[in-house]
């Protein structure tokens, strides 16, 4: 198997389509926000007319108000890999959601069910006092709370959670039988850019979502009967989308706050691979030709 990680705006699609032309391979999602139906344009997911023909797996699988975690995306594909398998072809994973990487290839521990009751304890804890959850974080689970961004309060709050309820630490809870991936022998291909080449295109992407549409799909999707507060709707580019039919922010302000904020959570993905095991970086874009034909060695050589 295959798997292409790294940043947003890195060309992992464009990456994953090579290598499945190449070597007879399908793609499976591997990124959180595609999984759900209606969110195209913000989540970068490629059209159809754009997949060459080639099979997609776990794109377009759940409503904006499904609750959709990391354990399920990992069961999930973990049978869209075994069908992959047996049809003969190879599996070729492209997204940029560490946790459901390392989710799918090291396995979860049986955390307790979310807790609505303490999330909303937590979530007015969190309002009072900006960054309280992570420093309460790191005196139950130091090692987790240095894991995690101060910023990622869904993270953060999860991990609060599990401890709570549990009355364990989570990193010692993650220590324990897993049930990972077995069988395969996995390839990690790490798309690297240079940080301003990336940069400048993620803000161009960013300015290009809104020129196209974006705001009128978070309408089309708020007319269809979903509310605001769905999951979804709390990525990047949706977020502003929502706050500029608010009339929170003005059309500038919401390109400005989407390019700024995508362009942190680049850098967070980054440094969240940078810790990934075994993973083999390679210094550019998925879209440049020579990338493709280095990735298409290693690949070859490997398997």
């Amino acid at each position: 198997m295959v798997a292409i990680a790294g940043p947003t705006g890195s060309g992992k699609s464009e990456l994953a389509l090579l290598l499945a032309e190449r070597f007879n391979g399908e793609i499976i999602n591997c990124d959180s926000l595609q999984v759900y139906r209606h969110f195209d344009i913000g989540t970068a997911k490629l059209p159809i007319s754009q997949r060459r023909g080639i099979p997609h797996h776990l794109i377009d699988i759940v409503e904006p108000d499904q609750i959709f975690t990391a354990g399920e995306f990992a069961r999930a594909a973990r049978e869209a890999i075994a069908a992959i398998t047996g049809r003969g072809k190879l599996p070729i994973l492209a997204g940029g959601t560490g946790f459901y990487l390392r989710s799918l290839l090291e396995g979860l521990f049986e955390g307790p069910e979310r807790n609505q009751n303490l999330r909303d304890r937590l979530a007015t804890r969190e309002a009072r006092r900006k960054g309280s959850l992570h420093r309460l974080l790191s005196r139950f689970d130091a090692p987790t709370a240095a894991k995690i961004h101060p910023h990622d309060v869904p993270k953060v709050t999860r991990a609060l959670e599990i401890c709570l309820l549990t009355r364990r630490p989570v990193s010692e809870l993650f220590r324990e039988g897993r049930g990972g991936l077995e069988g395969y022998r996995t390839l990690k291909l790490g798309l690297l850019p240079d940080r301003d080449e990336l940069y400048r295109k993620i803000d161009a992407r960013c300015a290009w979502m809104f020129e196209n549409g974006l705001v009128e799909e978070t309408r089309h999707i708020l007319s269809l009967g979903f509310a605001s507060t769905c999951k979804p709707f709390e990525a990047l580019g949706y977020k502003q989308s929502l706050q500029l039919i608010a009339g929170e922010l003005s059309p500038h302000d919401a390109v400005f706050y989407t390019q700024r904020g995508t362009r942190q959570y680049a850098k967070r993905q980054t440094t969240w691979f940078r810790r990934e095991r075994d993973l083999q970086w390679l210094g550019g874009f998925g879209t440049d030709r020579a990338i493709g034909d280095f990735a298409i060695r290693i690949v070859a050589e490997r398997f």
